[in-house]
């Protein structure tokens, strides 16, 4: 009896954690240094002055300042303007 039983609704149930993607700070938000900008999946923002990319694609300050988002060469890019 190593089977499934036919009427079981068993298969169903199974789903993902979620995951938390998207923009944590937003532009004119203040950031020290370390702090998660953007958490994404592959280069939807690219990095900027100040901005460095983790290994799980996500953008940090390099330094404190302020969240400035821009464009450049058709990439939507963020850098943190450094705080004087």
């Amino acid at each position: 009896m190593g089977r499934t039983r036919g009427g079981s609704g068993a298969k169903n149930g199974r789903d993902s954690n979620p995951k938390n993607l998207g923009i944590k700070k937003y532009a004119g938000e203040t950031v020290t240094a370390g702090s998660i900008i953007v958490k994404q999946r592959g280069t939807k923002f690219y990095p900027g002055n100040n901005v460095m990319r983790a290994g799980d694609d996500s953008l940090f300050a390099t330094a404190d300042g302020v969240v400035v988002y821009g464009e450049r060469n058709n990439h939507k890019i963020v850098s943190v303007e450094a705080a004087k």
